[in-house]
């Protein structure tokens, strides 16, 4: 087997990621939490992406999420599970998935033998995968995978994303980049988050911002606009060679070629997403 070029295991890993992402940005997803009874749209998408876990704690969410503040995890963590039980929270958000895909990619696209190629490439991958010190990979690895391709893709691109964050985070600690400290110097890389989704999404306040920015000032890592210093570029850059570092398995038994299948495909399915309006105009950005 031929050496991966470098980073190809990223470059796959992306757009399968994004076309993941997709359910939690759909309108599917929060409509299907709200018929059990779950209408805050923060509490749905803890408990969519937490209920692999079981009816865990804010703690536990706090800590496998990493930026999300645990304030926010708390107000509707673990009372959610009163209202709806994980194997039920699982099962809606598979409604959703399927709602999802079929909305933003089309009928034709669903059936077709790409994607069944898609999963079967992104399954034999997952089989790279390992469950230790990777509790939000652990805890979907032992979930069935769907019959229906387009379902079984997005589970293993579940598996994929979590098993790679998982190891994200181990880096992000090994690195002294505290949840907020990720983020802000994310964004600084102008790939990242914007401040506004931020301070919208995980909980965080502008003053809570600013002092984290401050933080990374205070290292060198942020220059007074914001913007990354070459040792912040430097730190960016040595964190995403670490993550892939811990990610390479999956890639490295899927194979160059497939590894380029899996890119290409996942690729377009990703892009006629985006084209179908799947992603928030203004998710990205420093502003």
């Amino acid at each position: 087997m031929s050496p991966l070029a470098p980073r190809a295991g990223r470059h796959c890993h992306s757009p399968v990621n994004s076309l993941h992402a997709t359910v939690y940005f759909s309108p599917d997803f929060p409509r299907e939490l709200a018929r059990l009874g779950v209408e805050d749209r923060s509490a749905a998408y803890f408990a969519g992406r937490a209920a692999a876990m079981g009816a865990v704690g804010p703690g536990v969410v706090a800590a496998t999420f990493y930026n999300f503040k645990h304030d926010l995890v708390a107000r509707h963590l673990p009372a959610v599970w009163d209202t709806a039980a994980p194997e039920a929270v699982l099962a809606a958000r598979l409604r959703a998935v399927d709602r999802t895909l079929r909305r933003l990619l089309g009928e034709e696209a669903i059936a077709s033998q790409e994607m069944a190629e898609a999963a079967r490439l992104a399954l034999r991958a997952t089989e790279g995968c390992t469950r230790h010190a990777r509790p939000l990979y652990a805890a979907h690895a032992d979930l069935p995978v769907p019959e229906q391709p387009h379902l079984a893709f997005w589970h293993a691109a579940t598996l994929l994303r979590e098993h790679r964050g998982d190891g994200h985070l181990t880096a992000l600690l090994d690195l002294e980049l505290d949840p907020l400290e990720a983020l802000v110097s994310h964004t600084a890389t102008g790939k990242g988050m914007s401040p506004h989704w931020v301070i919208a999404t995980r909980g965080w306040e502008r003053a809570e911002w600013d002092a984290a920015a401050g933080r990374l000032r205070e290292r060198g890592l942020l220059d007074a606009e914001g913007e990354l210093t070459e040792p912040g570029v430097s730190l960016r850059a040595e964190l995403e060679d670490r993550t892939d570092r811990l990610d390479l398995a999956p890639y490295e038994l899927l194979g160059e070629q497939g590894v380029a299948r899996l890119t290409e495909l996942a690729k377009g399915f990703t892009v006629a997403a985006a084209v179908a309006g799947g992603f928030p105009a203004d998710l990205v950005g420093k502003s």
